[in-house]
């Protein structure tokens, strides 16, 4: 397994998706999630808390769209989580990086933005372009 150190980033310059360019992306990836996990935990925490009930009927109306609130927020980041876990399981089977639809190698500009990326920028954008179409229909 490469080292990579907190200043590496990837380069154009060396062969794509090599083990440096694996072991960056994969902790980049492993961090995030560890991030999202620790906000979803909080969330919990503060959802658990907040169970007092309010007499007065705008704190309750307020708590209830808070509470609304948080739970799309936890549902977001269950989905997220599973992205990030489709794209470390991509690492290991040798597919992250590159474009679903073509094969190319997605750039790094883009994994770097978005390591979740599963289509190159003009993929997605091919497909944006198709949902407008038939969203307009």
């Amino acid at each position: 397994m490469a080292t990579v150190t907190k200043e590496y980033r990837p380069s154009e310059k060396e062969p794509f998706m090599n083990e440096r360019q694996k072991e960056y992306f994969r902790a980049k990836l492993q961090t995030w999630k560890e991030e999202i996990l620790e906000e979803s935990r909080s969330t919990i925490a503060s959802l658990q808390q907040d169970t007092v009930a309010e007499a007065d009927l705008a704190d309750r109306a307020t708590s209830e769209t808070d509470r609304g609130l948080e739970l799309r927020t936890r549902d977001r980041q269950r989905k997220l989580i599973s992205k990030i876990d489709d794209a470390l399981r991509r690492l290991e089977d040798g597919t992250y990086g590159y474009c679903e639809e073509t094969g190319e190698p997605i750039s790094l500009a883009r994994l770097d933005a978005r390591p979740i990326a599963t289509l190159s920028l003009e993929a997605q954008e091919r497909h944006e372009r198709r949902e407008r179409v038939h969203r307009d229909d």
